[in-house]
């Protein structure tokens, strides 16, 4: 019996996977093209998502640490949540920073900086 080929507009199956780390291993080998129809995707936006946190450790000087807690106190807030919101701000503006050096640089060698897609995922998905 003869195999039925494909045509372009006909996509693979995306195979069942017992765990993510088996995923992962898939997409690293494998284009999407190949299994998704990426002209019928979607925008779409996860307004409940929660970012995975990681616990760490870290030591302070005593007055840095009571300062911040007076500065948290002000604001009502935990003062965990504001170090949080400082270093997310700190953070942001180095990249802006880095990203500004970066533009600068391809100015100057004549190139044009890429421009940042948005998310998509394939539509019934």
């Amino acid at each position: 019996m003869l195999a039925r080929k494909r045509t372009k507009s006909e996509k693979k199956r995306i195979p069942r996977f017992a765990t993510e780390a088996e995923e992962r291993e898939f997409w690293e080998t494998h284009d999407t093209t190949d299994y998704v129809d990426w002209s019928r995707a979607e925008q779409v936006s996860f307004p409940n998502l929660r970012p995975s946190t990681t616990t760490i450790s870290l030591r302070l000087p005593a007055p840095l640490l009571a300062d911040l807690k007076v500065l948290a106190n002000k604001r009502d807030v935990p003062y965990q949540s504001l170090l949080k919101v400082f270093l997310a701000e700190r953070v942001a503006a180095e990249h802006r920073a880095g990203a500004a050096l970066s533009i600068k640089r391809l100015q100057r060698a004549g190139g044009k900086p890429a421009r940042h897609g948005r998310a998509y995922v394939a539509a019934g998905r």
